[in-house]
C-alpha cells in the first residue's frame, strides 16, 4: 500500500494565503501626513510711508487745466508795465511847442516877434549864475552857416567845435570859457534853442541827448560825437523845415 505524503489542494491554498497575508502587512504603508499651515510671502516694508496717489478727476477736466495755468501764471515774474509818458507838455518856453523836444520855425518865431533867446548860465571858477540873450536870427545864422561849409566833412558825427565848444567869459571873475549853460534836471524844459543859439549842445550829458533823440524819432544809440551831430541837425531842421 503506497502512502501519499504530498500535501493537499486544501493545505497549499492555505499556506499560499497566508504568504501572501504576511507580505502584505510586511511592505510599508503610506503615512498619512497632517496638512502643515504653509508660509505667508514676506513682503518689504520701507522705512518711510507711502501716500497713496490722488485720483485724477477726469470729469472735472475745465478745473484741472484752469488749476495748471494758475500754476504757469505763478511761476512766471510780475511784469509791471511802465506807464508810456504823453509826447504833449506844457509848454515851457515861448519859443517851444508843446511836443517833447520840439521847437518853432523861425519864420513862427519872427512873426511872433521874438527875436531873442535867453537863457542861464552858471560860471566854472566863482559859481554866479547869469542870464545871458542871444540874437536869435544872428545866432542861427552862424549855425547854417558852419553846417553849409563843414556838413561834408562831419560823416555823421559832431566836430570838435560842437563836442568841446568855446564858452562865453565870466563877467563876475573874468575867466575865459567858463560860463557853462545850466540844464535844467527835468528833460521836458530843457532850453533846446538856447543850446543851439549858443552852440552849446556838447555840455549836455549822454541821458539829455538821448532823450532828445527818442522824442524827435532818431536812432538814440551810439558815441556822444554822433548824438550830439544828430540834436543838431534835428533842430536846424525844425526851424528850417523846408530846407
Amino acid at each position: 500500500m503506497i502512502i501519499d505524503d504530498s500535501p493537499s489542494f486544501e493545505e497549499n491554498h492555505d499556506s499560499r494565503l497566508n504568504l501572501d497575508l504576511s507580505l502584505s502587512l510586511q511592505q510599508p504603508q503610506p503615512q498619512q501626513y497632517a496638512s502643515e499651515p504653509q508660509p505667508q510671502p514676506q513682503y518689504y516694508t520701507p522705512p518711510y510711508t507711502l501716500m497713496p496717489l490722488r485720483p485724477k478727476e477726469e470729469d472735472n477736466e475745465d478745473q484741472e487745466i484752469g488749476r495748471s495755468q494758475a500754476t504757469r501764471k505763478r511761476k512766471q515774474p510780475d511784469l509791471v508795465m511802465k506807464k508810456r509818458k504823453s509826447v504833449i507838455i506844457t509848454q515851457p518856453y515861448q519859443w517851444a511847442t508843446s511836443i517833447r523836444a520840439k521847437v518853432h520855425s523861425l519864420e513862427h518865431l519872427l512873426s511872433k516877434n521874438i527875436k531873442s533867446i535867453n537863457g542861464t548860465v552858471q560860471c566854472k571858477g566863482c559859481k554866479e549864475q547869469f542870464d545871458i540873450e542871444l540874437d536869435l536870427k544872428e545866432k542861427f545864422e552862424e549855425v547854417a552857416v558852419f553846417i553849409r561849409e563843414n556838413w561834408y566833412v562831419m560823416h555823421d558825427r559832431a566836430p570838435k567845435a560842437w563836442i568841446n565848444p568855446l564858452l562865453p567869459t565870466c563877467k563876475s571873475c573874468g575867466q575865459e570859457n567858463s560860463l557853462k549853460p545850466v540844464i535844467s534836471p527835468k528833460k521836458r524844459t530843457i532850453n533846446w534853442l538856447f543850446l543851439l543859439l549858443g552852440q552849446m549842445i556838447g555840455c549836455c550829458k549822454l541821458k539829455h541827448l538821448k532823450y532828445f533823440c527818442k522824442h524827435t524819432k532818431c536812432h538814440k544809440t551810439g558815441a556822444k560825437d554822433r548824438l550830439i551831430y544828430r540834436t543838431y541837425m534835428v533842430l536846424y531842421k525844425q526851424l528850417k523845415p523846408n530846407e
